[in-house]
């Protein structure tokens, strides 16, 4: 039976037990509204770990003021039921007061991939993912730590956190899972309305499109062009971006490098009335 935590002092009494035991620790964060992505990585870390530890926090500090953090989808005893099914041994799920206490007053602040794409529309965001990516890392102090995919560049930012900080823990990135139309899983997926959900698959379609034309005839700008009109003509009311980028530190790629086998990245947000969705590919594996 999967044993759930609140408070750090018994967090830190049950992992160092676990420990003492000969276990390896892995940790899955997340802000709960569980779905079979989530899922997927508590299944990675059980390939990577003895004992998986899952983090259910809903954190206040990566939501700007007039996004959805009141209307964001919650189901503790649903999510519970859900990761002891998958075999996960441990639920930490603090509250608020227990990860930011009066008078909380420290940040992380991680440059390199974090600049642009999200940032431009969302800057509070990383900053708020990096500190309390920090403070899980180091309240559970877990062997691996895996991050999904589908949130490209988050996962960028969080090696290059764990990297810089010396932060001794294995990051691991899962695939990004889909519907069976394509549409990458994620809990913000509920927000949309039947005829929105009808257009979202074609996010990932134009992406692939959009993928095999960069690596093909090698020219970022254009493929960027071709997917931002593909995406409105599709159904979509906003592109924020459409962007192809070096794999490894998001930054734009040139003609050459995409000609020279660069890894590549292309990331696009992109709104379906008051629903942002997020995804990304490898052009290089469409």
């Amino acid at each position: 039976m999967i044993e759930t935590v609140r408070s750090l002092s018994t967090l830190r009494e049950s992992v160092s037990r676990r420990r003492a035991a000969g276990k390896r620790i892995g940790l899955v964060p997340t802000m709960g509204a569980l779905h079979e992505g989530h899922l997927t990585l508590v299944d990675i870390a059980g390939q990577h770990s003895d004992d998986v530890a899952v983090s259910l926090f809903v954190n206040p500090t990566q939501f700007a003021p007039g996004e959805d953090l009141d209307r964001y989808p919650r189901d503790e005893e649903g999510d519970r039921a859900k990761l002891e099914d998958r075999g996960a041994s441990l639920l930490w799920a603090p509250g608020p007061e227990q990860m930011y206490p009066d008078g909380f007053a420290t940040s992380v602040s991680v440059d390199g991939p974090s600049e642009g794409l999200e940032t431009g529309y969302r800057p509070h965001f990383f900053g708020g993912v990096a500190t309390v990516v920090t403070k899980l890392l180091l309240q559970v102090l877990p062997d691996v730590a895996v991050f999904g995919e589908k949130d490209y560049q988050q996962l960028q930012v969080i090696r290059r956190l764990v990297r810089d900080l010396d932060i001794p823990v294995q990051v691991v990135g899962g695939p990004t899972i889909r519907e069976a139309d394509g549409l990458a899983m994620s809990s913000r997926n509920a927000y949309l309305s039947a005829e929105h959900r009808a257009i979202a698959p074609a996010l990932k379609r134009i992406l692939d499109d959009t993928g095999r034309q960069a690596v093909s005839s090698p020219d970022g700008e254009k493929a960027e062009t071709f997917a931002t009109e593909a995406l409105i003509s599709a159904g979509f009311d906003k592109v924020d971006y459409v962007a192809l980028r070096h794999a490894d530190s998001l930054k734009p790629v040139t003609t050459n490098e995409i000609e020279a086998g660069a890894p590549l990245r292309l990331l696009a947000a992109a709104h379906l009335g008051t629903t942002r969705l997020i995804d990304n590919i490898d052009p290089r594996s469409v």
